[in-house]
């Protein structure tokens, strides 16, 4: 089994770990209806993505349901 010679200084490790952080999460307002949501993702509020409806609402007196979660893309 491999058995290192040297033990590994804090800066070499350090170094090592530069790339395990987490990263923030990117929140915009949506074009449509200026609700807050992630980047790049469908908004949950309208269903929009990109002036394209890809989740549609059926109103159900005050309740918000999904329908559909499909469409052709181009």
């Amino acid at each position: 089994m491999a058995v290192p010679k040297r033990k590994t200084s804090k800066s070499k490790r350090d170094k090592r770990r530069t790339h395990d952080r987490l990263k923030m999460v990117n929140i915009v307002d949506c074009p449509r209806c200026h609700s807050k949501k992630t980047s790049h993702r469908v908004c949950e509020n309208c269903g929009y993505y990109s002036e394209h409806e890809i989740i549609i609402f059926e109103e159900k007196g005050k309740k918000k349901e999904k329908k559909e979660t499909k469409e052709v893309s181009k």
